[in-house]
């Protein structure tokens, strides 16, 4: 049997309860510590609570790093101390499960970039949960076995309600933007699926309409050309009306040379050469991410997204929000 693995967990901003509700569903595996990382443990605490299950608490995140004999770590403390964190953790040897984006300016994420070049035993995967649902996990299977050819243009958009959001998402210096926050998501989903590198972004962004959430941006356009002629177009907002049936409008449609893809998390729609559109197409997904990262630990199969696909991306969504700030275009430097 595999030894048992010792996960830590530092903080509770984003998605740390979809990280640990996947981390209930893999055998030999404990959270063994805790740290509020200068942000909150009580959302962890009460979810070893309601399992009778004990971590140990370290005020300081570095002291669990150092003492905690972890063998991963999930970062979800505050956005801005992603980068030393993830680096503070990586430079122990210990594997990370990191909240986007991964670095809230170029500065840190060329930090980040040195870590990993000196570490490249860790293991590094951002939080894009959104590639293991069905619909675009599917989608993706579909596409790499030429279901609609040789990709040439995508739409995508990704949608969230606004509620009221706490106050650090009020400051570009704590948040770090909607295009990286939100507009993540689409960015990966294109990533992944072309697996080409960007060449440059055009962008822009508004806080008109914010709801009085200081620097937050309410919408935002980004349009990349990649490799290849491939044109890309992601609208991103936190525009949804209050009474949409779900949080999120995750949305992305691809054409190719041999037929047209429209996804979405739980379906896709698919017109080509054997399906004039009318039949359905079945989605499934029999992996999660947390659960790849913990067969790679273990020497088993990559999981979906690594170190340099979230380095990547997040070079991508920060230069595309420094683009929307300035002069409105980025270019990216070969590799």
């Amino acid at each position: 049997m595999d030894r048992e693995l010792k996960i830590g967990c530092i903080g509770t901003r984003g998605h740390y309860g979809q990280a640990l509700a996947e981390l209930e569903q893999i055998e030999n595996v404990r959270l063994a510590a805790m740290s509020p990382g200068g942000d909150s443990a009580e959302g962890i605490k009460e979810w070893c609570n309601k399992r009778g299950e004990f971590a140990e608490y370290f005020e300081n995140y570095q002291q669990m790093l150092e003492k905690g004999g972890l063998d991963l770590v999930i970062v979800c403390g505050p956005f801005e101390k992603h980068a030393e964190m993830t680096i503070a953790a990586m430079e122990r040897g210990i594997h990370v499960l990191c909240e986007k984006p991964v670095a809230l300016k170029i500065a840190d994420l060329e930090q980040l970039k040195r870590c990993a070049e000196k570490n490249p035993r860790v293991l590094l995967a951002g939080m894009m949960f959104s590639r293991y649902e069905p619909g675009f996990f599917t989608a993706h299977q579909l596409v790499s076995s030429g279901a609609i050819g040789e990709i040439r243009l995508i739409n995508a958009r990704k949608s969230y309600k606004m509620g009221k959001r706490a106050e650090y998402y009020h400051s570009r210096s704590t948040y770090g933007g909607t295009i990286p926050w939100v507009g993540s998501h689409a960015i990966d989903w294109v990533l992944w699926f072309l697996g080409k590198q960007p060449r440059s972004v055009c962008a822009m962004h508004s806080r008109i309409g914010n709801g009085g959430h200081g620097e937050m941006e309410s919408s935002a356009l980004c349009q990349f050309l990649f490799d290849n002629d491939v044109a890309v177009s992601i609208s991103i907002d936190v525009l949804r009306p209050p009474g949409a049936p779900t949080h999120g409008d995750d949305w992305m449609r691809l054409v190719g040379t041999r037929g047209v893809m429209e996804v979405r998390p739980t379906e896709i729609h698919l017109i080509n050469d054997e399906n004039d559109g009318s039949r359905k197409v079945p989605v499934a997904s029999d992996r999660t991410l947390v659960g790849d990262l913990i067969e790679e630990i273990r020497g088993g199969k990559k999981g979906l997204i690594d170190a340099a696909q979230t380095l990547e991306l997040t070079e991508m969504c920060l230069r595309a929000r420094d683009a929307a700030d300035g002069n409105g275009k980025a270019e990216f430097k070969k590799h």
